[in-house]
């Protein structure tokens, strides 16, 4: 097993794979920082790697913090059916980390996200770090890979129109024919009836 599978497999347990009270320090630890905090190396290569990160010039990583919960709704107690009460299948209109993406790229404008991953949460938020490409570097517009995201107006603003992964899986974009009828070409095409 190679040091990524390696890697990889410990994340995909990671309450089972790290103690308790490293998982713990490390939480607080990121509690105390600045809510956007640049850094050197992704916590995590695997994922980093799987989701477009390059070791170079132009390309940065940011760690981001978004509150949890949301979607508590309480019981209305007006006369009508169960079914129609609003408190069960309603779904969110975006996930968290299509808001840590989207924050992210408020913070820092010039850049564009390429994509996120998860890191870690605690009782009150969320972690998430934020691949980040700079359009306008050589070393990104020469980049065979990556190069894309220099050419033209048409990949400003990924994070606001769901074009990263996260997007994409909020838009309904991960399924494919049958019942994913109403998803193509936007569910706003189709009158929000496909979600």
């Amino acid at each position: 097993m190679g040091v990524q599978q390696h890697v990889r497999s410990l994340w995909k347990s990671p309450k089972a794979s790290l103690p308790p009270r490293y998982r713990r320090d490390r939480m607080a630890g990121w509690r105390r920082e600045p809510v956007f905090q640049r850094i050197e190396h992704p916590t995590r290569i695997d994922a980093a790697r799987r989701v477009g990160y390059k070791a170079k010039q132009g390309v940065v990583v940011v760690r981001t913090r978004v509150r949890r919960g949301g979607l508590r709704k309480s019981k209305v107690h007006m006369k009508r059916k169960p079914s129609k009460a609003g408190i069960k299948k309603i779904t969110m209109g975006k996930s968290i980390q299509r808001m840590a993406e989207e924050r992210t790229n408020r913070r820092y404008p010039n850049l564009e996200v390429l994509n996120s991953y998860w890191v870690g949460e605690d009782g009150k938020n969320k972690f998430f770090e934020v691949i980040m490409l700079d359009p306008a570097h050589p070393a990104i517009k020469s980049d065979k890979q990556l190069g894309w995201v220099s050419s033209g107006n048409s990949h400003r603003g990924r994070a606001y129109r769901g074009k990263t992964s996260a997007g994409k899986r909020g838009r309904g974009l991960r399924n494919k024919g049958k019942g994913a009828e109403k998803l193509r070409p936007s569910l706003k095409a189709n009158k929000n009836r496909g979600k």
